[in-house]
C-alpha cells in the first residue's frame, strides 16, 4: 500500500518539528546539551499528545552517530533504523499485550548485555500502567540500578496506576492536551505542504473535536479528506462529525434573544433533518454563549479560530450579561436533562422554551446601598417620552400568588411587570406616650411609620437631628452591613448647622475605618433630602446611642411581661397544680408587629 496516513507521514522526527511541549522539550534539551542524563524518563498525557513521538526522538539523540545531541541528524544508520523502526537496539514493548511477569523477566535477560551496534540500549514500554503487580516488582531493581549501556522510556495515559516504587525511580513529565489553536496551526501546514484546499470552519470543526490529540486531529482530515473528494469544506466535515451546524445555533440564539418560540422550533424541526446528536447541539450552544459572555466582557481575549465571530460579536451587543450567563446555566444544566425526557429532541425543545420563558423581562439595577461604595454600574434605560406605566388596576395578589414573583419583582405569575409600583407613603399616627421609667425624648418607642426607602427624601429637618432625637430617628432610617452597626451605637454629641459630630465609645470601634464617615454621611444625605456632613470621633459619651435605645426598651417590655405574668391567676393555678415553677430568666416577651408593651402582649418562657 504506497499511501501512508498523515498521522504516520507527519510524525516529528526532532524536537523542532513538535507542536507545543515545550515544557517538556527545554528540560530534555537542555539535559542532552549538558550530559546531565537520568536512566529512566516517564512520560504522561492522553492519547495522541507526542509521548511516544517524544521518546523515539530522545532515542535518536541518545544513539545518532554523530553522539548524544539534542539534535539528530536523522540520516546516520542509527537514526533511520530507529524512524523506519527496526533497530535492534530499542526494544519497544507494549504492556497491554505483555502483561504476565514471565514476559517481563524474559526482556530484561539481555539487560546486562551491550548493545549491538548503537551507544545506548534503550526500553520503551507503552502503556507501562498495564503491567501486572508482580511484573512491576520483578522491573524495579533493574529501573534503579540498571547497566550504564541501559536506559528506560515508559509511557502511559495513567500515571495513578503505576506503584509510587516505579514513580520515585523516574524523572516524570505530563505532556499537556494541544489547544485547539495549535492544532488548526499544524493542520494549515500539512494541508498546504500535501495541496488540500481547506476553510477555517472545516479547520476550526477538526480543531474542536480532537479535544487536545494531535494523532486524532491527523486522523480526523484523513477522513475528512476522503469525505470531501480531496477538499474540506464545513458543512461536509460537520455533517461527517455529525455535528450541528453552527451557523443554525447563531440563530437559535437570535430566536431565543427575539423571544420567538415559533422560530425556536422551526430551526430545532431543521435541526432534527440531519439526525445529529441533540446533546451535542446543547454543547454547540453553550459554546456560542460562551463566546458571547467573553465579546462582553474581555473582547480581546475572544476566540479567533471561530469563524462566525462577528455574528457571535453582533449577538453578545443584542444581550445583557445577565441573559447569556443565565442562558449558558440552563444549556449545562439542561444537559443532564435531556435523557430523562421522553426524547432528546423534546428535551432541547424544553430547554430552549425554558430560557425564553424565564429570561428577565427588564435589567433592574439596585440603588447602591445606603452606606455602601457606589457601585459601577450603568443605570437603567430611561423610558421614552409619552411611553408612562399603565396604572395598575388589578386586586391586590393573595398570599399565595405572591409567593410568585420573583425575588428581583421582574415577573408576577410568569407575566411581565412593566413598572414596579411606587407605594404610597403611610400616614403618620400618633406617637404613644412613653413609659414613666424611661427619659422623655430618649427612649420613645418607635413611630408607626413605615421606613423610608433609599434614595427617597425623609421629609425630615435637621431640626429633628439632636442628641435626645437622634435614638428614635435612626429607627426611622437604613443602614445596610457594617455601618448599620456602627451607626447604632453612635451618639450625636453636636451639631453645627449642616455639620453632624458623632462619638463612639472605643469598646465599639473595632470595626470602624476611614471610610465609614464618609457612607454615614452619603446614608444621611440620600435620605433626609439634605447636605449634611458626619464625623466619627472615638471618644466616651454618655450612652444616648440606638442601641442603649433598644435596650432600655427591651427591658421595658421584659418589665411588662413578668409583671402579666405575676398577676395571671390562671397560671398562678397551674404551677401550684403540678408543683411547678418559672425558671428565672426564661421569660421573653412575644410582640406582634407594631404591638405596644404592656397588656395584651404575648408572653413565653419555660417552667
Amino acid at each position: 500500500m504506497s499511501h501512508q496516513v498523515l498521522a504516520r507521514k507527519w510524525r516529528p522526527g526532532n524536537f523542532s518539528e513538535m507542536v507545543g511541549q515545550q515544557h517538556v522539550l527545554q528540560a530534555l534539551v537542555n539535559a542532552l546539551e549538558s550530559g546531565r542524563l537520568h536512566h529512566a524518563y516517564l512520560f504522561t498525557g492522553t492519547r495522541g499528545v507526542g509521548k511516544t513521538t517524544v521518546a523515539r526522538i530522545l532515542a535518536k539523540c541518545l544513539n545518532c552517530d554523530g553522539g548524544v545531541t539534542a539534535t539528530p541528524c536523522g540520516e546516520c544508520g542509527a537514526c533511520l533504523e530507529i524512524a523506519e523502526g527496526r533497530s535492534v537496539d530499542l526494544i519497544e514493548v507494549d504492556a497491554a499485550s505483555k502483561t504476565k511477569v514471565e514476559d517481563t523477566r524474559e526482556l530484561l535477560e539481555n539487560v546486562q548485555y551491550t548493545p549491538t551496534r548503537a551507544r545506548y540500549k534503550i526500553y520503551l514500554i507503552d502503556e507501562v500502567h498495564m503491567l501486572s503487580n508482580h511484573s512491576f516488582n520483578a522491573l524495579l531493581k533493574t529501573l534503579e540500578e540498571p547497566p550504564p549501556h541501559a536506559m528506560f522510556l515508559l509511557a502511559t495515559t495513567d500515571p495513578q496506576k503505576l506503584p509510587a516504587t516505579v514513580l520515585s525511580r523516574c524523572l516524570q513529565f505530563n505532556l499537556k492536551n494541544m489547544q485547539p489553536e495549535q492544532i488548526v496551526a499544524h493542520l494549515e501546514h500539512i494541508l498546504t505542504a500535501e495541496a488540500v484546499s481547506a476553510d477555517p470552519e472545516a479547520l476550526a470543526l477538526i480543531g474542536r473535536a480532537a479535544e487536545g490529540s494531535m494523532r486524532d486531529a491527523l486522523s480526523l482530515t484523513d477522513q475528512a479528506i476522503a469525505y470531501g473528494e480531496g477538499k474540506l469544506v464545513g458543512g461536509e466535515v460537520a455533517e461527517m462529525l455529525g455535528t450541528v451546524d453552527r451557523g443554525q445555533v447563531l440563530e437559535l440564539v437570535a430566536a431565543i434573544l427575539d423571544e420567538d418560540p415559533a422560530a425556536v422550533l422551526t430551526l430545532v424541526a431543521q435541526i432534527a433533518e440531519h439526525a445529529p446528536d441533540f446533546v451535542s447541539t446543547l454543547d454547540e450552544l453553550s459554546n456560542v454563549l460562551h463566546q458571547m459572555t467573553i465579546a462582553q466582557t474581555v473582547p480581546g481575549a475572544l476566540d479567533t479560530s471561530w469563524p462566525d465571530q462577528a455574528r457571535i460579536v453582533e449577538l453578545a451587543a443584542s444581550a445583557t450579561v445577565d441573559d447569556t450567563q443565565l442562558f449558558w446555566q440552563m444549556a449545562v444544566s439542561g444537559r443532564r436533562e435531556v435523557h430523562l425526557a421522553s426524547s432528546a429532541r423534546a428535551g432541547l425543545e424544553m430547554i430552549l422554551l425554558r430560557m425564553i420563558a424565564f429570561r428577565p423581562a427588564a435589567v433592574i439595577q439596585p440603588q447602591a446601598a445606603v452606606g455602601d461604595p457606589p457601585v459601577k454600574k450603568p443605570d437603567p434605560p430611561a423610558m421614552p417620552v409619552g411611553l408612562e406605566a399603565e396604572p395598575d388596576t388589578s386586586p391586590a395578589p393573595s398570599a399565595s400568588s405572591a409567593s410568585k414573583m420573583d425575588a428581583a419583582g421582574k415577573r408576577y405569575n410568569d407575566q411581565p411587570v412593566k413598572e414596579p409600583p411606587i407605594p404610597a407613603p403611610p400616614a403618620e399616627t400618633e406617637e404613644k406616650p412613653a413609659s414613666p421609667e424611661v427619659p422623655v425624648g430618649l427612649f420613645d418607642e418607635p413611630s408607626s411609620a413605615a421606613p423610608l426607602n433609599v434614595g427617597a427624601p425623609a421629609g425630615l429637618g435637621l431640626e429633628l437631628l439632636t442628641s435626645e432625637g437622634w435614638p428614635m430617628l435612626f429607627e426611622r432610617l437604613q443602614f445596610t452591613g457594617i455601618l448599620h452597626n456602627i451607626a447604632l451605637n453612635l451618639e450625636l454629641s453636636e451639631v453645627s448647622g449642616s455639620a453632624l459630630s458623632f462619638s463612639l465609645a472605643e469598646g465599639e470601634a473595632t470595626l470602624l475605618n476611614d471610610r465609614h464617615p464618609a457612607q454615614l454621611t452619603q446614608a444621611l444625605c440620600q435620605q433626609l433630602g439634605q447636605e449634611v456632613m458626619a464625623t466619627i470621633t472615638v471618644v466616651n459619651h454618655s450612652g444616648r446611642t440606638p442601641a442603649a435605645r433598644r435596650a432600655a426598651a427591651a427591658a421595658a417590655r421584659l418589665a411588662d411581661a413578668e409583671q402579666a405574668i405575676s398577676s395571671d391567676d390562671a397560671l398562678h393555678g397551674l404551677l401550684k397544680a403540678f408543683d411547678a415553677e418559672i425558671i428565672p430568666g426564661s421569660l421573653r416577651p412575644n410582640l406582634a408587629e407594631g404591638e405596644p408593651a404592656g397588656e395584651g402582649a404575648e408572653t413565653e418562657g419555660r417552667v
